[in-house]
């Protein structure tokens, strides 16, 4: 072997928490299949985030006992936190993370970790919702699960179909440049880190796998939830303002567009945006009847047009208008709200007045006088979206956001301690990585053609 072929290939990161009942038998299990089944030189880090009862000492000995395993010890709690720290502080090419409990099957492992090292990916993810995926878990996780990812899909318009699997690789210069940019260091960390991967033109990579609920997970869902949903809000926010140099990053690591997309004729916008206002005012209906016994009318004719619009606004956005690349699609949503807000005063004052005029009149009569309501706001909608928030601008030459001396970690961090096999070198609050300078984006570029593809091999599954 060349000194090349020695150099550390793959890291794989188990976060944890207080998990001493876990830690031993799963840092056991994964390092017998790393030995049995990945052929390039490996190593396990064990990143302790805070624990508090034996999780600490057994990481430290199962470190002292293997050479390919180390440690890493930090007093802030926090999952993102810590994948930081060990992704920064690692030498490989590509790092990875696995939750403690080895839910997902360890045979989906090579398949993620070998499109980084080939080069043909950025970032690759476990998905547990494609068609292959084999999945045992409850109800309401599942429930949970989908919903999340299709708020994803409306709110940020991402492609990639599993934020939360805990299951996921990406390449080191790629996380060198990325990692300074997500500020959250709890669970929403990897949804952060995709959004602005995809935003930047970088390819994701899906591999459906195998997976089976932890019973004793530690996750507490509800907050976990709330603080899923402010981020998602955060990030939407920080886009559509451009705080998120993400022009950058595509100059320095996206990919270029192959192809542009050219934009239907208007009567092809007028039929394209008929057919998916027809769908999105059947499903309004649908909407409506499931949430008007509940809700009330008011109530079940907002909700439901919330929903539909933000589908409707993506849709619309892809397929009537033919933009497809991820250049200002935080706005767009943001400005289909503000079109929704016209739609629900058109589709409000229809029902006061049918309140006003027929007080007795049944849910057929109000669903009647709603759809006609909608369909007048479907065509103010395509006015609003032709002229306003869809108009092909007027490009001038705007000077792209400069990123320079990034840190591998947002904000002031707490030392750490390791333990175990060590590194050739540390990555520092200043940016050093691998015995070196960390990549900056300090090039400036123009914007990417809205057409530029943020991903490959994404799933048809609905998230």
């Amino acid at each position: 072997m060349n000194p090349q072929q020695r150099s550390l290939a793959v890291d794989v990161v188990v976060p944890v928490y207080n998990e001493q009942g876990a830690l031993e038998s799963s840092i056991r299990r994964l390092t017998a299949y790393l030995a049995e089944s990945m052929s390039v030189p490996w190593q396990v880090t064990i990143a302790d985030n805070a624990s508090v009862d034996d999780t600490p000492e057994i990481a430290d000995a199962l470190a002292a006992e293997m050479a390919e395993v180390r440690v890493i010890h930090t007093p802030r709690k926090g999952r993102g936190h810590a994948l930081k720290l060990a992704w920064g502080s690692s030498d490989a090419r590509v790092l990875a993370y696995i939750d403690v409990d080895l839910s997902t099957d360890l045979a989906a492992l090579p398949p993620l970790v070998a499109p980084l090292l080939s080069g043909h990916s950025d970032v690759a993810i476990g998905t547990r919702l494609a068609r292959s995926s084999r999945v045992v878990r409850g109800g309401k996780r599942e429930f949970i699960s989908r919903s999340y990812n299709v708020l994803l899909h409306g709110m940020l318009g991402v492609t990639f179909s599993d934020a939360q699997c805990g299951f996921k690789a990406v390449r080191a210069d790629v996380a060198a440049v990325l990692l300074p940019l997500v500020h959250d260091d709890a669970w929403f960390f990897d949804t952060e880190l995709l959004v602005i991967a995809q935003r930047s033109g970088l390819r994701i990579h899906e591999v459906p796998v195998d997976w089976i609920d932890d019973l004793d997970s530690r996750v507490d869902i509800v907050p976990t939830i709330k603080q899923d949903l402010r981020g998602a809000f955060r990030v939407a926010r920080d886009l559509a303002r451009g705080v998120i140099p993400v022009q950058s990053v595509y100059a320095q690591l996206g990919r270029s567009p192959i192809g542009l997309h050219s934009r239907p004729s208007f009567l092809g916008q007028v039929v394209r945006f008929c057919i998916v206002g027809g769908l999105s005012t059947v499903v309004y209906a649908l909407l409506y009847l499931a949430f008007q016994g509940s809700l009330g009318a008011q109530a079940a004719n907002f909700t439901a047009l919330l929903i539909t619009t933000i589908a409707n606004t993506w849709a619309n956005r892809r397929f009537t208008f033919a933009i497809r690349g991820p250049e200002r699609a935080a706005l767009h949503q943001f400005q289909g709200l503000i079109v929704f807000a016209l739609a629900w005063v058109i589709t409000s004052g229809s029902l006061v007045a049918l309140n006003a005029l027929a007080p007795n009149a049944g849910t057929t009569v109000e669903l009647i006088v709603l759809t006609l309501a909608n369909l007048l706001a479907t065509a103010v909608r395509f006015v609003l979206l032709r002229r306003w928030v869809f108009r092909v601008p007027m490009r001038a030459a705007p000077a792209a956001p400069v990123v320079s001396n990034l840190s591998l970690t947002s904000g002031q961090e707490p030392d750490f301690s390791t333990s175990g096999r060590p590194s050739a070198s540390r990555a520092s609050a200043e940016g050093e990585t691998r015995g070196g300078t960390m990549p900056t984006a300090s090039a400036p570029c123009s914007p990417p053609s809205p057409s530029a593809p943020s991903s490959s091999n994404q799933k048809a599954s609905a998230a």
